[in-house]
Order: structure tokens, then sequence, then C-alpha cells
């Protein structure tokens, strides 16, 4: 810890828990390195970019993920509790959660296996990758220095296909199933607070309804609907004695499609995708969805039509039927802060560049990268003004800070307050002029 600057010290601090003390200097050199480093996020690009600053032999850093023994889920623990503690105050706590295909090559890499590409598939075509799928539970925080909220990764879950849990005898796990394993691991871990879990139409199933119907005191969920979802009236209510079973659903009700049909549409002003707002007209209900063999779960369902013509007509619901139109909408728009997140890890963090290849390494360094993300988040926040301002770029028609300027101020604050004044540079650097401090800061610590 001495060597990490002091600034940095309550927010990785609470990670040393989960390490033996020497396990702990190397995991901060590594995270250190993954920070300021530009190309590949393997151990030994880490190694090259720290250099001295990273004493031992370079087999121990790599056992760091191989082979010591710690969790990623003592980490994790950690890390949301820092974020809840900070940033959220006592309102419910939104949630974004969502997968992505991480790109991995080599023929022997744990969990591997073929995943369909969202972004370059088509209904007409489908596009594969290679890799792995993980499923990613993040906190959405609304910092002073953003107007969209961003989401910051706490937990992560790897997904195997059906064939690789086949052929190792696993049970299968859909990524709607971990994501309800990941919630259920957060709704344990802080048991005072209440969460909004956003996700996309793959994580609305009535199976993950019914997941947050039963913690409905503590979670709620909003993500897509079906428009011709079966919805029915809550069962009648038995009075007196009666012979036979009591009825499990009441009278059918219409499908939202037909309802939406017939029904006059409500014009709103809402918070859109990406931070902006848009004219919007909905219709909504409430009723209690059903799958045989399920049961019931009451949820209040919603008809969203942009009047810009931009987005197609599409349907949402939530788990609390009190939930208003406007919050359904902004709940679920907010949570796009996700894409961007998985888009800003492969631009400035290397998510889809590391080497390895074994089960501890495989479930331990991606998991990590994701993590690293929110640490930068935090880190940025915390730092005083100036060294921020340095760090901006400016052009026409930009409006707020990004992940690139957080980056990159991170990286000049670590270049000068940790690698100058480890080595002992600190002085002599100060004494440059100001214009040429600028220019060598900016050749080490470009954003990509």
């Amino acid at each position: 810890m001495a060597s990490i600057p002091e600034l940095a010290h309550p927010l990785v601090q609470p990670f040393a828990d989960g390490f033996t003390r020497p396990t702990f200097k190397r995991f901060l050199t590594l995270m250190a390195g993954a920070i300021l480093s530009t190309g590949r996020r393997t151990i030994s690009n880490l190694l090259r970019t720290v250099r001295g600053l990273a004493p031992g032999h370079p087999t121990s850093y790599h056992r760091v993920f191989s082979r010591r023994c710690w969790s990623p889920w003592t980490l994790a623990r950690a890390l949301a509790g820092i974020i809840l503690r900070r940033w959220t105050d006592d309102r419910p706590v939104p949630l974004a959660g969502d997968d992505t295909v991480d790109e991995h090559r080599g023929e022997k890499v744990y969990g591997k296996g073929r995943h369909r590409d969202p972004v370059r598939s088509s209904k007409s075509y489908t596009a594969w990758r290679w890799g792995h799928k993980w499923v990613v539970l993040a906190v959405l925080v609304k910092f002073p220095f953003a107007t969209r909220p961003w989401a910051l990764p706490v937990l992560v879950a790897l997904y195997r296909t059906p064939e690789w849990d086949q052929t190792h005898s696993r049970r299968h796990k859909t990524p709607a199933r971990l994501l309800r394993q990941l919630t259920a691991v957060l709704l344990r871990w802080f048991p005072g607070r209440r969460f909004v879990l956003a996700g996309d139409g793959g994580f609305g199933s009535h199976e993950m309804a019914r997941f947050a119907h039963r913690h409905r005191r503590r979670l709620t969920l909003v993500s897509r609907y079906c428009p011709g979802a079966n919805l029915y009236e809550p069962p009648p209510v038995v009075v007196g004695k009666r012979n036979g079973r009591p009825r499990k659903k009441g009278a059918k009700l219409p499908a939202p499609e037909a309802t939406v049909a017939g029904a006059t549409r409500t014009a709103l002003n809402v918070a859109w995708y990406g931070g902006g707002r848009r004219d919007v007209e909905v219709v909504s209900d409430t009723g209690q969805w059903y799958k045989s063999g399920e049961g019931l779960v009451p949820v209040r369902w919603l008809f969203v039509h942009d009047t810009t013509g931009t987005h197609r007509d599409d349907y949402f619901f939530s788990t609390d039927a009190a939930m208003t139109p406007r919050t359904i909408v902004e709940t679920f728009t907010g949570r796009w802060s996700i894409e961007t997140t998985f888009q800003e890890m492969r631009a400035y963090l290397g998510l889809e560049t590391t080497r390895g290849r074994t089960e501890a390494t495989v479930l331990r360094l991606a998991p990590c990268l994701f993590g690293l993300f929110s640490v930068v988040a935090l880190l940025y926040e915390g730092l005083p003004a100036r060294t921020k301002s340095a760090a901006q770029v400016e052009w026409s028609g930009k409006v707020e800070t990004t992940f690139s300027d957080a980056i990159m101020a991170v990286r000049r604050w670590l270049w000068v307050d940790w690698v100058f004044a480890s080595h002992g540079f600190g002085d002599a650097f100060s004494k440059l002029p100001r214009v040429f401090r600028d220019a060598l800061l900016s050749a080490l610590a470009p954003t990509a």
C-alpha cells in the first residue's frame, strides 16, 4: 500500500482482505499496469509497462490469477459496498443486467464456446463469435460530471453453452438464470437495500418476473414484454366450503396488443437513450401474467410509441404494478449505459485482449477487467479538478465527460504520483516547463 498514491488508499484498501499481503502487492501492481497499458492486457504486457515497479520474478505475477488462493466474489462484495455506500441514497438502487461476448482465440481455453453476435446478426442472418459470454450486473451511478448514469460492473458470471455443460456434466444455466443468481447474491449481501433491475428482452422471462415478485419488497424488474402475453385477472376469493381445487387464475384478459388497438394513447416527454429526452405516446394497464405450471405474476405492462419514428414500437413491463409509465420507460432506457460500458471496455481496457486459458485465470481475469472499469470511474471522480481538466479533450458538440477523459486523467495522475514519484523523479518532473510536461504526459497517457 505504501507505493500506491494516498488518494487511492480508501478505494483499494477494502480489497486487501481477499489476499495475502504478497499477493495483494502484486495484484495492485497489475491493476495499475492494466490502467497504464494501452495495448493487450496480457500479464507480460502489463509487466512491460510498469517494469521496475514490479519487484520479484515475473512468474509470481502470472500466478496471481492462475494459482494464488483468492476469490473474485470477495472483491466484488468490497467494490459493491464502496459504490452503494458512497454513490446511492435511501432510494431503490438502479441496476442494469446484460451479457456480452469476449472473443478469445485458442483451442484449449476453459469455457470457450460459439455465441451469437447480436451486433452483426439480423433476422435473416446469424453471426457467430468464439469466446466467452459474460453476464454482467452493474450499478447505475449518476456522477456530477455526467448527464447520463454510468453503469459500473460489480458482479460477473461466465455463461457456458449447453454443449459445453453436457460434455463436462454440468447443469446448464441460461443467461437469465445467471443474472438471477447474481441479483440474489446482491440481495443477500445488502439486506437493507432495495433494487430496481432493468434487463433487455432476454432477461424479461416469466421465471425472472417470478423471482422479482418473490422478493417484491426489495426488488423490481423492468424489461421488454411480449405483445401477446397471457394475462388474467386474479383468482376469485374462495368463500365458504367448496368441492374441488380452488382456481389458479381468474377471467382471461385481452393481450396487450389487443388492448392497444382500441385504446387512447397518452403523450409523455421522457428521458431517452443516451441521456436525451423524447416525446412518446403510451398505453398502460395491469394484469396477472400466467405461464402454465408456473402460476401468476402481477405486472404493469406498457406500450410505447416513439413519435419521432426513429425507434420501433415496443412493449415493457414492471413487476411493480404501482410504477408509473414514465418511470418504466426511463428505467429501461437508463439501462443503455451498460452497452456503452461494454464498448468502452473494448476500446480502452482491452476486454478482448486477454490470453488466459486455464479455469482459474479465465474466471478471474475478465471479471477483474470489468471491475477495473468501476475503479477507474471512482478514481476519476476523486481526482482534483485541476488534474481532471488537464486531461479533457474538447470538440464541437461534446457536452460531458467521457470514459476516455476519465482513464486519461487517471493515467496522467498515476504517471506523476506513482511512476515518477516511486523512481524519485517527482521533483525533477515538477521543474520541467509546464508546456513540456503536458506534452510528455499526453504522449504517455493516450486514451487508446
